[in-house]
């Protein structure tokens, strides 16, 4: 039935496009910031010379304050805001309610600018525990 609906209205069915996009770049950007902080310590630890690569140190930093700037202003993120605005509570296909279920908890706001804050802390502390090269 929504394959019917969409095909009727071109413009629901591009939002609805771009709304898979934006949830494809979100968990992107997620396995990024959850690699970056698992595979820095252990990178160092087995000599692994790209876990230094400045570039990639200084994106992961900033990726994570964005997140945890945001949490403590209340905000969701902006990846959310964009995603909901292009779907606009049309029904998903059952793998993107799943992955929905997995990465936009039922919690409040507050307990996310915790967590995000104190994970952003443990990225900027692994700035110095190995610390990147020029």
């Amino acid at each position: 039935m929504l394959a019917l609906d969409l095909a009727a209205d071109p413009e629901a069915a591009m939002a609805a496009n771009l709304g898979q996009a934006i949830l494809a770049a979100h968990l992107t950007v997620i396995a990024f910031n959850v690699a970056g902080l698992v595979l820095t310590p252990i990178g160092a630890w087995l000599g692994w010379r790209w876990v230094r690569i400045r570039w990639w140190r200084a994106l992961h930093l900033a990726s994570l304050a964005v997140t945890a700037v945001q949490a403590l202003f209340g905000r969701a993120c902006f990846l959310t805001v964009w995603q909901s605005a292009l779907t606009g509570g049309s029904r998903e296909p059952l793998i993107e309610r799943w992955v929905d279920g997995l990465i936009y908890w039922p919690l409040p706001v507050w307990v996310f600018a915790c967590v995000y804050v104190a994970v952003f802390a443990y990225a900027a502390t692994l700035w110095w525990w190995v610390p990147p090269r020029a």
